[in-house]
């Protein structure tokens, strides 16, 4: 089947089928990267070690945030 007859079938379904349809289409886009998470994993790991050795000092967000209010 076609992109362009898989679309005309689409088409004939009810709004909310549609809508059921591109939340399942929308899911198989955000399907994780099992080694980029493995590698944020590793980084936040990396991270906390450093903070709890006293290498890496805590920030105030504050200021951040208020900018963006």
């Amino acid at each position: 089947m076609s992109t362009a007859e898989i679309l005309e079938s689409a088409r004939k379904l009810r709004p909310d089928e549609r809508l059921k349809l591109i939340d399942a289409l929308l899911e198989t886009l955000d399907e994780p990267d099992p080694v980029i998470e493995a590698a944020w994993a590793a980084e936040a790991q990396d991270r906390l070690a450093a903070y709890e050795r006293g290498e890496l000092p805590l920030a105030d967000i504050g200021p951040l945030l208020a900018k963006y209010r």
